[in-house]
Formats: C-alpha cells, sequence, structure tokens
C-alpha cells in the first residue's frame, strides 16, 4: 500500500508521521512539496520521500491524502490530475472543499472528505470524516486506521456534519485556548508569574476534561457539584451568565461554520 501526502505543511507532516509511527504500511510515505520548505524537508524529514514534481510520484499511489490549504486546491487538482489512476483512494482534510469539488477537480471516484484539528499533532486530534459510496468496506477500514493514527475518529452521514464539525471540533482548539488565555491573564493580574499561570491554567483544563470523561455526569450536573449557594464559583459563573458567555460560545462556533459553507461555495 503505497501513500503520498500532498503538502508539506503541518497537517501534512503531521499525518505523515502519525500513519509512520503507528506503522501501518509497509511501504516508504512520500511527501509531494512544491513549495519553498521542499529543501528544508529533504534536509529535516529523512522517513519520508520527499518530491516536488507530481508526476515522480502520484502514479503508483493508492491512497493521496491532500493536505493543503483550500485556496490551493485549484493547483493541486490542476497538477496531479494527469498523473492519477481509477483505484486511487483520495483523504482530503482540506477545509471546506466538497466531494464534487475534488471529483471534479481530478477525476476521481473514492473520496473521503475530513476535518481534523490541531492536536492531531501530537496525536490528540478529533477527526471527523465522511466517504462517497465508491469505496469498499476494505478501503473505508484502511481510511479510518490512517485518520485514527492522530487522535479519535468519528464517521458522519453527510458533508453538511463535516462543516458543523468545524466550527466544533475543527475550530474547537482555538475556543478552548481563548478561554484558558483569558484565565491566564487573570492569573498573571492576581500576581502569579507566567509560568505558574500556565500550569495553574493547564492543569485546571486537563484535570475537568479527564473528570468529565471518568464519569457518567453531565457538565451541568458536574457545575452544580462545584457551585455552592454563596461560594466563589457561583459567583463566576453568574458573571458568565451576565455577560452571555455561553450563548457567545455557540454563536462562535455557528460563525465558524456559516465560513465552513462559504469556503465550499467559493
Amino acid at each position: 500500500m503505497k501513500l503520498v501526502v500532498i503538502g508539506g505543511g503541518n497537517m501534512g507532516i503531521t499525518y505523515a508521521k502519525g500513519i509512520h509511527q503507528a506503522g501501518l504500511l509497509t511501504e516508504r510515505i512520500s511527501i509531494l512539496e512544491t513549495g519553498d520548505v521542499f529543501t528544508q524537508l529533504v534536509k529535516t524529514e529523512p522517513d519520508f520521500d520527499i518530491y516536488n514534481n507530481a508526476e515522480d510520484c502520484i502514479k503508483n499511489a493508492d491512497i493521496l491524502l491532500i493536505a493543503v490549504k483550500p485556496f490551493h486546491a485549484k493547483d493541486v487538482f490542476e497538477s496531479i490530475k494527469n498523473h492519477t489512476s481509477k483505484h486511487q483512494v483520495v483523504i482530503s482534510v482540506m477545509a471546506g472543499v466538497k466531494i464534487s469539488t475534488i471529483e471534479n477537480g481530478i477525476g476521481l471516484e473514492k473520496i473521503v472528505r475530513s476535518m481534523p484539528n490541531l492536536p492531531a499533532m501530537i496525536g490528540k486530534g478529533m477527526t471527523a470524516f465522511t466517504a462517497s459510496k465508491n469505496l469498499s468496506i476494505e478501503e473505508e477500514k484502511i481510511v479510518v486506521q490512517i485518520l485514527e493514527s492522530t487522535g479519535e475518529v468519528i464517521q458522519v452521514k453527510t458533508e453538511d456534519d463535516i462543516d458543523k464539525s468545524t466550527g466544533l471540533s475543527g475550530s474547537g482548539t482555538a475556543y478552548i485556548l481563548y478561554f484558558m488565555e483569558g484565565l491566564i491573564n487573570a492569573a498573571k493580574e492576581f500576581g502569579f508569574s507566567e509560568e505558574e499561570a500556565k500550569k495553574i491554567v493547564s492543569q485546571t483544563f486537563d484535570g475537568a476534561v479527564e473528570l468529565y470523561r471518568r464519569n457518567d455526569l453531565s457538565t451541568s450536573e458536574w457545575i452544580e457539584k462545584v457551585c455552592s449557594k454563596g461560594g466563589t464559583t457561583i459567583e463566576a459563573i453568574n458573571s458568565f451568565e451576565s455577560n452571555n458567555v455561553k450563548d457567545s460560545i455557540k454563536k462562535g462556533a455557528f460563525a465558524a461554520y456559516k465560513r465552513a459553507l462559504e469556503l465550499g461555495n467559493s
């Protein structure tokens, strides 16, 4: 099974390394990168075969994993379409780019559209995907294994669900970090050092997530357990509620979803 990763940026390298470390493939992974980082990749990524010409690597691939920015999609399609074969499976991690756009762009029918997020870089990602009907059961299994090399995976029914997951997990890492930044700033105003603030806030988030995962209680039930009448926590929660923080988070997720739809129609 031969895999070519198209795009040598953060996400492309993340998948290449995840798949390599998982030992999923017997053949060496190839990376196609036509940009300025090509020379750097040749020096820094000895585990992979690095190419800057599609003709040299695409035709021998079984799976093409496209990991470029959406606005580079048309250029990528143009560069590879004359070197593809009908048996090839395409996995796209491009935000907003529809399956039909990929099909029309490169003339292949076995397309998987996925939406990973940044923690995939450390094996803690959350990826949603949907596949065209032309993939075999065995091909879908291989796709899941590839996507699982960077974290958790969920298969969704429609491409609209992919756009929705963009507003949740795809962009969600930034939402969490945004909230953390607010607490870190508060900690520093309290007089804690940068290092102390980072430790306090990151461990608080880590502990809260692990507590939630290990039990069947809802988020509301856990909040109720932490909040005692007349206590400190309820004061903070009341402040958040009066400033519509929860509603603002929801509006942000919907704004990201709307933008994903716009990207898909551009």
